[in-house]
């Protein structure tokens, strides 16, 4: 009977988590890499500034997902914040899509890393990878970034909040 209340708890609490993790609204990335690993990308909202001293960026990716390995081998990625236009993009990279049929669609440019550049994201963050670490489920990818490319100022951004896309301006 206890194990099963020590359980009950840890679910509880996981599941509060994930409640208060969907309260935080985020922006909506594409994060791609190529390399000797292959070409890859993914839909992400867990990236965040680290410091402008070098310009460092946090990417977290989960290990058990099928790319984790191209990104390891790779160590260079290109963050790229989409707009409100590229909501059925995000959807595609973030599903089972093979990965040449993702990046089939939108107008990819290589980056100074070889990681594709979304031409008409918000903004994009090309980056080498300096620091990795492991935590629960996830990498926690540091990234220096070594060049941005500023889209259009016109564009509404695409966000995550309570499980759902919205557009902001």
């Amino acid at each position: 009977m206890t194990a099963d209340l020590i359980h009950d708890e840890v679910e509880a609490t996981r599941l509060a988590f994930r409640e208060g993790m969907a309260r935080l609204a985020a922006a909506v990335n594409i994060v791609t890499t190529d390399g000797p690993g292959g070409l890859a990308g993914f839909t992400a909202s867990a990236v965040c500034s680290v410091t402008d001293r070098p310009p460092t960026l946090l990417v977290c990716l989960n290990r058990s997902s099928s790319v984790a390995g191209m990104f390891e081998k790779n160590r260079v990625l290109c963050v790229n914040t989409l707009a409100s236009s590229h909501e059925a993009m995000s959807k595609l990279f973030g599903g089972s899509t093979p990965q040449e049929d993702r990046f089939a669609v939108g107008d990819w440019i290589l980056g100074a890393t070889g990681s594709p550049r979304l031409a008409d994201a918000i903004v994009s963050f090309d980056c080498e990878v300096e620091n990795a670490i492991e935590s629960g489920t996830h990498h926690v990818l540091f990234c220096r970034v070594i060049g941005i490319a500023h889209g259009g100022d016109e564009e509404e951004a695409l966000v995550y909040f309570r499980r759902r896309y919205h557009h902001i301006r």
